[in-house]
């Protein structure tokens, strides 16, 4: 399972002109399932996620998490993550998981986020969104949890 976090002083998700989600000072999580992804890979990739180092301390270190802070969590689904753009300049998604699949694990991800963590906010799976965020740092961080060999 993948993600691409942003350290945002703000963002939003709108769908057909309504802000479907929207956080002030926190994480934009842009997630995406790959082919033989479980549960257990989307629970790994959370519990980093929210103990990820990334936000300034009182010396203004990268030494305090997202729970630290009690910072907004937006998480967007995003299957172009799983880009693979080695062969030619069309990219292929043929390592992200199926629709059904991905929904389910992105589900999964949102509501163990919502029970482990105060302010969570999100997209809408599989629509066009429009993603505005105001970047941090700027503080992009990718992660990556891979499934059992």
């Amino acid at each position: 399972m993948l993600a691409l976090l942003q350290r945002v002083a703000e963002a939003r998700v709108v769908v057909d002109d309504e802000t479907v989600g929207e956080i002030g000072p926190g994480l934009l999580a842009l997630v995406c399932a790959e082919r033989g992804d479980t549960a257990a890979e989307a629970d790994k990739l959370l519990a980093k996620l929210l103990k990820l180092r990334i936000f300034a301390d009182d010396a203004g270190r990268m030494n305090r998490s997202l729970q630290d802070v009690g910072g907004g969590l937006l998480i967007v689904s995003q299957f172009t993550l799983a880009a693979d753009t080695t062969g030619g300049n069309r990219p292929s998604f043929a390592k992200a998981a199926e629709p059904q699949l991905g929904e389910a694990l992105y589900e999964h991800f949102v509501a163990r986020a919502r029970t482990a963590h105060g302010q969570v906010e999100t997209g809408r799976f599989g629509a066009y969104m429009k993603v505005q965020l105001v970047n941090d740092g700027p503080v992009t961080i990718p992660l990556r949890v891979a499934p059992p060999a």
